[in-house]
């Protein structure tokens, strides 16, 4: 393994915590890696890594080391890329909402391959908050207001949200016309996996932001389950448009109160520090740029 590849190694056995992951991440036998890691300290004449039973973590020398090894390797990616005139090439590991990468970012994929066959995608989906750099995500996209963090956010778009109910629903409990109803209404609940929260229901009532508690006798934790359980006719609940136009089309679903919508919401990507984004992570939040603006 040459003096590069060990650098790639060591940044992500760091990043990762782990000889293990890191070693699955990049295809190297487990051996292979504490020889690397070994051979690295002897040479540099330091201890790089602290090493216990659970986990893996820089020392100072091996925290100057890795930032420096962050630098070396983007400036050589970037400088073969532009003096081959090659397109960016190599693995983005991205993590996304479910729902939001089946309606925006899959159907645009074939286009992305035509223009960058040489990246390959590793696609999550969860509704959790990943951490990006533990677990080896070069970046996310994210739907809702963000948490302050060190990591760096750039906007997508806002999204148009909905109340809604089903036909059965609202046949049995009847129409809310104001807030004030909805005391006497039902509600389907969404609880964050990261929080654990339920998310409130909210309006835009003039200039401000009303939110109200509805009985919830179900809380669920997945998207598609949210949208089901509403559908049959369990409570009320508020949506994204884009994940209910169809039922809403079909009769499905109705809208409720369309006179105080609730608050648009962002979609967002999230990544780590602008100075040390490859060329094909950079490519490909460019191009999720582009497809949000085109939405």
């Amino acid at each position: 393994m040459d003096k590069l590849d060990a650098m790639r190694l060591y940044v992500r056995i760091v990043e990762r915590g782990s000889f293990t992951a890191a070693s699955s991440d990049l295809d190297v036998p487990r051996s292979t890696s504490t020889q690397v890691i070994n051979k690295l300290e002897k040479q540099l004449g330091v201890r790089l890594l602290q090493r216990s039973t659970r986990k893996v973590k820089a020392t100072l020398d091996g925290e100057l080391y890795y930032q420096r090894c962050l630098s070396i390797l983007s400036d050589v990616e970037e400088a073969e890329g532009a003096f081959k005139g090659s397109l960016p090439k190599g693995e983005v590991r991205v993590d996304v909402q479910g729902t939001i990468a089946r309606h925006f970012v899959m159907p645009k994929l074939p286009q992305f391959f035509e223009c960058y066959p040489d990246i390959t995608l590793v696609m999550s989906e969860g509704d959790r908050w990943v951490d990006l750099v533990q677990e080896g995500v070069d970046c996310a996209i994210r739907y809702g207001h963000l948490a302050d963090s060190e990591l760096i956010a750039r906007r997508l778009t806002m999204l148009d949200r909905l109340t809604c109910a089903s036909p059965s629903y609202l046949e049995r409990y009847g129409t809310p016309k104001s807030l004030s109803d909805l005391s006497h209404h039902r509600a389907v609940a969404l609880r964050s996996i990261t929080t654990g929260k339920s998310t409130p229901l909210s309006f835009c009532v003039g200039d401000k932001i009303e939110t109200t508690e509805a009985l919830a006798p179900i809380m669920v934790t997945g998207t598609e389950s949210y949208r089901d359980a509403v559908k049959l006719g369990i409570g009320l609940a508020q949506f994204p448009r884009f994940h209910v136009e169809k039922d809403l089309t079909e009769g499905n679903l109705i809208e409720v109160l369309p006179n105080i919508r609730p608050p648009s919401e962002p979609v967002s990507v999230v990544f780590t520090q602008n100075r040390f984004l490859s060329p094909r992570v950079r490519t490909f939040i460019e191009w999720l740029t582009e497809i949000f603006v085109d939405h």
